[in-house]
């Protein structure tokens, strides 16, 4: 792996933890009392796309650059669209919830900021 594609796929390994661990709360799988099927749902969706972008990553080191700005994009959108959910009152609103929002906000800016600083191509060593 490449020092330039390195942070990259490092923050696409902690988002994808950190949607896949919300999923499972309100999934009702890792923590009780926070159920929330359609958030649950949302973030598996946002998790999956993390996960899959993280292991395009790893087949295609060229296309790190660009496949981190995509999936860390959808995540963005996805959580921007969560936050909108919750301020009108239609998802979950608990401190743990807003909470994870804010930091996984954060998280995926500094992502996106990364992937806009590598390079658009990796050359790999034979």
């Amino acid at each position: 792996m490449s020092n330039h594609t390195s942070p990259i796929r490092l923050f696409l390994a902690l988002e994808t933890l950190a949607f896949l661990t919300a999923a499972s709360v309100h999934l009702g799988l890792s923590l009780h009392g926070y159920e929330h099927r359609q958030a649950g749902t949302a973030e598996s969706v946002i998790g999956g796309v993390l996960l899959f972008g993280l292991a395009l990553t790893a087949i295609r080191p060229a296309s790190t650059r660009a496949v981190g700005l995509g999936a860390q994009a959808f995540a963005l959108f996805g959580t921007l669209v969560g936050i909108f959910t919750i301020a009108v009152g239609i998802g979950p609103r608990t401190a743990l919830d807003l909470t994870f929002h804010i930091g996984i906000v954060i998280v995926l800016v500094f992502g996106l900021i990364a992937a806009v600083r590598g390079p658009w191509s990796v050359q790999t060593k034979r």
